[in-house]
């Protein structure tokens, strides 16, 4: 593995070990050069998952892009970037595991809805104003009542 830094085309593991429920190996790397070290991950290389869009275009999908729009809802929480990745890797699978080759984009919405409710409930508000359009404060405080039953039913 090329060394980020000085780009030296060996490296040597240090440690290794399963993330993300074993579906990815995470390795700490050692430049024998420079003595930097860095991370690198192996993962299983999947089928594409395309995302139907409301307007109908189609694109794959994009762990990153599900990441940042999730570190985005998590600002200043407290929450480690460890929890959240988790947190991601939980929703792709669950997406992934729906058997179909495309999902709409309506539905990986409404699974991260689903998600942050129990993960994060300010989070969650701040996604459902970006996702759901929210318009006035009347779509906040309907959405804080549903937040509210939810709650409530645990």
């Amino acid at each position: 593995m090329r060394c980020p830094f000085c780009k030296e085309p060996d490296s040597r593991v240090i440690d290794s070990r399963a993330a993300e429920e074993g579906m990815t190996i995470r390795r700490r790397r050692e430049c024998g050069k420079c003595g930097r070290r860095f991370t690198t991950y192996e993962v299983v290389e999947r089928l594409p998952l395309m995302v139907v869009k409301r307007d109908g275009r189609r694109e794959p999908f994009s762990r990153d892009k599900l990441l940042t729009g999730i570190i985005r809802s998590c600002d200043k929480r407290d929450i480690s970037m460890e929890q959240i990745t988790n947190f991601v890797a939980e929703i792709e699978h669950e997406i992934r595991n729906c058997t179909e080759p495309e999902v709409p984009s309506e539905k990986v919405g409404e699974i991260v809805m689903e998600h942050l409710k129990d993960f994060d409930e300010v989070a969650y508000i701040r996604f459902a104003s970006v996702y759901r359009k929210f318009d006035d404060i009347t779509n906040f405080i309907e959405e804080l009542e549903t937040l509210r039953a939810h709650r409530e039913k645990e």
